[in-house]
């Protein structure tokens, strides 16, 4: 064994009885991690030990699992197939810049504050202008654009042939964005690569809101930044004059 091992019989024997002191650790985490069926990260790991009560931070969990080799089986064969899952998934524009017709708008964008941020995932109705609706998260990711799009879907009642349109980010390109999309009879369009003016609706309204938010109050953290976020959708649904289109 101390030849397989390369240690000497003295180190061998001295640490043969001490327990490793993550090995308590490692049980719980290697549960969670086989029943997510190898793909849950650190991240979510470290959240369904909390909400079971159990405490541990994200950082350990992270050094836990590289310690001992967990990773998200997933993810060596999602970065490989890349180039061939977004080309897949495009859309022409349905839209064609007429922003006066039936249809939503929809993007992510950061709130940023000191080097911290967060991000705001938006649906506009093309239409009224309103926010049908939208979500704020910490993390930018698929989870973040299927949460806006299924409380969209909703609160609608008509969804047959409605436009749906974005950029080419990584999240609209995704096979459960399409197929709930296609689920519900929604038509995914998608803007010209590099066009950002294809989607000028909802980019002109997330740079309305950080100018209207972020840089007209004297904001001191994230959290506060947030929360004028909130305050100030509510205003622009209900009391904030639009102009005419």
């Amino acid at each position: 064994m101390c030849e397989v091992l390369k240690i000497s019989r003295k180190t061998y024997y001295k640490y043969r009885y001490i327990k490793d002191r993550d090995y308590k650790d490692y049980k719980e985490i290697k549960k969670v991690f086989k029943h997510s069926l190898n793909t849950y990260g650190y991240r979510r790991i470290s959240d369904e030990l909390q909400d079971r009560g159990y405490i541990i931070n994200r950082k350990k969990v992270l050094r836990i699992m590289n310690k001992y080799g967990f990773r998200a089986t997933y993810i060596k064969v999602a970065k490989n197939n890349s180039k061939a899952y977004i080309q897949e998934n495009r859309r022409p524009d349905l839209i064609q810049r007429e922003f006066n017709q039936k249809g939503w708008v929809t993007d992510i964008t950061y709130l940023i504050y000191r080097n911290k941020r967060a991000y705001l995932s938006t649906i506009l109705d093309l239409q009224t202008r309103k926010i049908v609706t939208y979500q704020i998260s910490m993390q930018n990711d698929n989870k973040l654009v299927l949460d806006t799009l299924n409380k969209a879907i909703k609160q609608t009642k008509d969804l047959r042939g409605l436009i749906i349109h974005s950029d080419q980010g990584s999240q609209y390109l995704s096979n459960e964005y399409k197929h709930i999309c296609i689920s519900n009879g929604i038509l995914i369009s998608m803007s010209r690569k590099g066009t950002p003016l294809d989607n000028a609706v909802i980019e002109s309204f997330h740079s309305l809101l950080k100018k209207e938010t972020l840089y007209n109050n004297d904001i001191k953290s994230l959290k506060e930044y947030i929360e004028f976020v909130h305050l100030w959708l509510s205003f622009y649904n209900t009391s904030r004059r639009k102009q005419k289109k």
